[in-house]
């Protein structure tokens, strides 16, 4: 079995902290979005490969980072597009990677930016009982949240109706960006593409595939996070941390008052300042500070500010003294 993690987005709603990093190593914790996946991916011993799905922007960062680990199943391939008006959709460009890289086997597509509560094994069990394709599906619970995904209706576990972002959404059941192929699905991705189909989301394609192949839900409970704009990000960190803070020993932290979910990575300076609900990157300095529901990224320097939802870029100085 293969699998393709899918990271090739530009997560503009995320900028600047991800205008010149892929959102997929923004850190959880002491590991990483994505390292997250490729950690369950190297330990199931039924994928022999799993292709990175990424851009050519992002080509460097990736080849770098999986350079630097242990990771031996990880590959990159490569979509030719460096901006996000060059991309090609996500159905279509996973047609162009399966048949880029002569992909015939049973097939994992999984998104680098999704933090997943429930072990990607037991999905993949659940997968090969089924000998179908098989979706993730999640209650979120909320009916104008539901309206952003895809809306699954099942007969059992059957998928027997799917509704892609409808306006008014059925039920708040939906599919998240967790797919399992089989081989002989694989054909019907360019025969869907060569219909007009839309090549954007995933969920447009299950939406066509659950009328013509049995298709199937694996519904799961536990926490579920599509890391797209600072809000998620940020409550991702927070259901990790589960309340407490995580300083890094090189941190110094002196008059500083350090509340729940709070993250300060290495070399952080932090003097007379509150954090709440915060994440604050290597080398920043924080003199007389509030901070809350924020991200601070890497070599700033801020003083005298109070800062709440608020997206601070690289090597930035502010002081309003």
């Amino acid at each position: 079995m293969k699998a393709v993690v899918l990271a090739g987005g530009y997560a503009t709603r995320l900028w600047p902290i991800t205008k010149n990093r892929p959102k997929m190593f923004l850190p959880i914790g002491e590991t990483t979005v994505i390292d997250r996946i490729f950690d369950e991916l190297e330990r199931d011993d039924r994928i022999d490969t799993v292709y990175v799905s990424t851009n050519e922007r992002f080509e460097a960062a990736f080849e770098t980072h999986l350079a630097e680990s242990t990771y031996e199943k990880p590959e990159l391939s490569i979509e030719e597009t460096r901006a996000e008006g060059e991309k090609f959709g996500v159905v279509g460009a996973l047609a162009q990677l399966i048949d880029r890289e002569e992909i015939a086997d049973d097939l994992l597509v999984i998104a680098g930016d999704n933090l997943l509560g429930f072990d990607v094994s037991d999905f993949l069990e659940y997968f090969d009982q089924k000998e179908s394709p098989v979706i993730a599906a999640y209650d979120v619970g909320s009916v104008d949240r539901a309206s952003e995904y895809g809306i699954v209706d099942l007969d059992g576990d059957r998928v027997v109706d799917f509704q892609e972002k409808p306006d008014q959404p059925k039920s708040t059941l939906v599919s998240i960006a967790c797919y399992a192929f089989t081989e002989d699905t694989l054909p019907l991705l360019p025969t869907y593409l060569d219909g007009d189909n839309n090549p954007d989301e995933p969920g447009w394609f299950v939406q066509w595939l659950q009328r013509r192949e049995p298709t199937y839900a694996f519904t799961f409970e536990d926490a579920w996070f599509d890391i797209g704009t600072p809000e998620s990000y940020l409550d991702a960190v927070g259901w990790y941390l589960d309340g407490e803070s995580l300083v890094a020993e090189s941190a110094t932290l002196d008059g500083a008052t350090i509340g729940e979910n709070v993250h300060v990575m290495a070399d952080a300076m932090i003097e007379n300042t509150t954090l709440e609900n915060a994440v604050i990157f290597p080398n920043v300095t924080l003199r007389n500070a509030e901070i809350r529901a924020s991200i601070v990224d890497e070599n700033t320097l801020l003083e005298d500010v109070n800062l709440a939802e608020a997206l601070i870029g690289a090597h930035t100085q502010i002081s309003t003294e």
